[in-house]
Formats: C-alpha cells, sequence, structure tokens
C-alpha cells in the first residue's frame, strides 16, 4: 500500500469517476485503474462498486478512505511544514444551521490569523455532518439531540464510532417575524402554528423525522418551505407570516426588530453539542476552537446540560 494509492482511491471517491479522476490527476486511465486493482488486491477487499452513477464507495471502502483521508491530510501537514509553507494549519468543521458556530469560527481565524491557515466551515445537511466527521473530512460536528431522535443518532454515532459531547441545553423556540399575528404571545402550541408555513431546512433524501434541524418535523404540515440557506430564512418569515422552530438562540442575521423569539410549548428539550471520531485526537486547533464554542455560548447565556 502506498501514498500514492490512497491519494488515487480518495480522487475517484470526490469525482465518483475513474476515467475524470484520472484526468484531473494527469494520469491515464488505465493506469488509475491498475492502481485500484493493485491496492483491493493487497487489502483484499472491494472499495468501489460501479453503478448507474458512477463509482460509489462500498461499506468497507468508506471506512477505508475515511483513515487514507486522515493519513493525506497528515502528510499534506508534513510537506508544508517542511517544504515551503512553514506552519500553515488545516482545520474543518461540519454543522448543522447555526450562527453562533459560525461566530466562533471566526474567532478561531483571528486567533491563528496571524498564521499561514486553510479553514473549512460547512454548513450540512445532519446527515452530511455525521458522514464528513466519519470519514475525517471535518474534525469536528455540531448539532443537536432531543428525545425524539436520540435513540437513532446515538446508533450511528456507535457505528461510526463518533462520541457526541454536550454543549448546551435549549428550549425550542419560534421565529416570527414581529408582524406576525402570533408575534406577541407568551408561548405557543403547534396546534396555534398549524395554519402558517412551516420553514424547514432541507435534508434530502435522509430520513426528515431523525435528521431534521427542527423539533416537531415529523407532524402533518399544510405549508411547508424548504431551504437550504440559512440567509433565505427571514424573507420567507417576513413575506409569508412563516415561522421555523430553532433552539432559541437568536442569530445575528435576525438581530434587530424584524424577528421576535416565542418559547414552543412542548416537552423536548434540545442539546446541541459536539462529534468527534473516536480514533481522532483533537488537534490544538480542534481544543481552541472547542473554547471559542464553550465561551459564545456563556456569552450567550445558554445552559450547560453537564
Amino acid at each position: 500500500m502506498t501514498f500514492l494509492q490512497l491519494k488515487y482511491a480518495l480522487a475517484i471517491a470526490e469525482y465518483g469517476s475513474v476515467s475524470l479522476a484520472a484526468r484531473n490527476l494527469f494520469i491515464s486511465q488505465p493506469s488509475l485503474t491498475e492502481s485500484l486493482s493493485a491496492l483491493e488486491r493487497e487489502i483484499k477487499k472491494t472499495l468501489f462498486v460501479r453503478g448507474t452513477r458512477g463509482m460509489k464507495p462500498t461499506d468497507e471502502g468508506r471506512t477505508f478512505l475515511g483513515y487514507a483521508r486522515q493519513v493525506v491530510e497528515q502528510m499534506r501537514l508534513l510537506e508544508d511544514r517542511y517544504n515551503g509553507e512553514s506552519g500553515k494549519r488545516y482545520f474543518s468543521v461540519s454543522t448543522q444551521h447555526y450562527t453562533f458556530v459560525a461566530s466562533a469560527f471566526v474567532e478561531l481565524a483571528k486567533q491563528y490569523g496571524g498564521e499561514g491557515y486553510e479553514f473549512s466551515l460547512l454548513e450540512e445537511r445532519t446527515g452530511k455532518v455525521i458522514e464528513n466527521v466519519r470519514s475525517f473530512k471535518s474534525e469536528i460536528g455540531i448539532l443537536y439531540m432531543s428525545r425524539s431522535n436520540e435513540t437513532v443518532l446515538r446508533k450511528l454515532f456507535k457505528e461510526s464510532r463518533l462520541v457526541f459531547s454536550p454543549l448546551f441545553l435549549a428550549r425550542p423556540h419560534v421565529f416570527l417575524y414581529r408582524k406576525h399575528p402570533l408575534a406577541k404571545r407568551a408561548s405557543l402550541t403547534f396546534e396555534e402554528l398549524e395554519p402558517f408555513p412551516c420553514v424547514t431546512f432541507d435534508q434530502g433524501d435522509e430520513n426528515p423525522f431523525y435528521f431534521a434541524e427542527e423539533i416537531g418535523n415529523e407532524r402533518p404540515m399544510k405549508k411547508r418551505v424548504l431551504v437550504t440557506d440559512r440567509a433565505a430564512v427571514v424573507n420567507f418569515l417576513m413575506a409569508l407570516d412563516a415561522y421555523i422552530v430553532t433552539s432559541g438562540v437568536l442569530p445575528s442575521f435576525l438581530h434587530g426588530r424584524d424577528v421576535v423569539a416565542v418559547p414552543l410549548d412542548v416537552d423536548e428539550p434540545m442539546t446541541v453539542g459536539t462529534i468527534r471520531h473516536a480514533d481522532r485526537r483533537l488537534s490544538e486547533l480542534g481544543h481552541s476552537f472547542m473554547a471559542s464554542l464553550e465561551e459564545t455560548a456563556k456569552k450567550m447565556g445558554l445552559a450547560s446540560p453537564k
């Protein structure tokens, strides 16, 4: 097994095609095919299957590629440090759509702003957050658990060798436009919200019940607006008298008088926390980011579940 074989396998996974991977690697397709075959013969595992949509990793392949990605990233760090890009740092976080995470990420970038770095903040669907941490693409993931999804998520975490650490406990709230008919209520129920459009973050083909970013997403809804962009939420709230169920952390893009947060009358608190891979030690940047997250939560007055 060679370092080059690992890079080639990761390229095939990235492009989903041997021909596309070969083109981007500037090698011939037969050479890449032979490299993959030799690797699979050596480890006695099939890493990819060819389908109608290209090359897809097998279950064993996804596990192998996760470890391969970690090896390649570590080699890149070593090369950067001793081959001309001394001290350049790489760090990636995957998260559900939380602005407080972006705030903590900004503080991390400020802290290390005097050094070379390549930071990635990936706002993803829930399943992708889990996959990115499982495959070592991101060092840390941020998502929430509640009674509704805890059993399923903990099973996934165990299967993927992920460790969940609580960050803060939040009571579900509803964000509404300040002129919404229900904006001045002391609290709200799902029954009262039923006539209005509900904004939810699209989870693609994943199970919307267990992977939803919003409490109560499994209930029947007459009107639903699916979004992938956090910044689009406020436009729908204002234009449609819509609402979104959240952790109650009023994000910066909703600050001001246009949007209000009203407590939701449900007995299901949300535990927002981080996930990381059990086989990956937290880096210096990882420790710094965790400290930044905890400090951000503290400044917002969020209750720790510990």
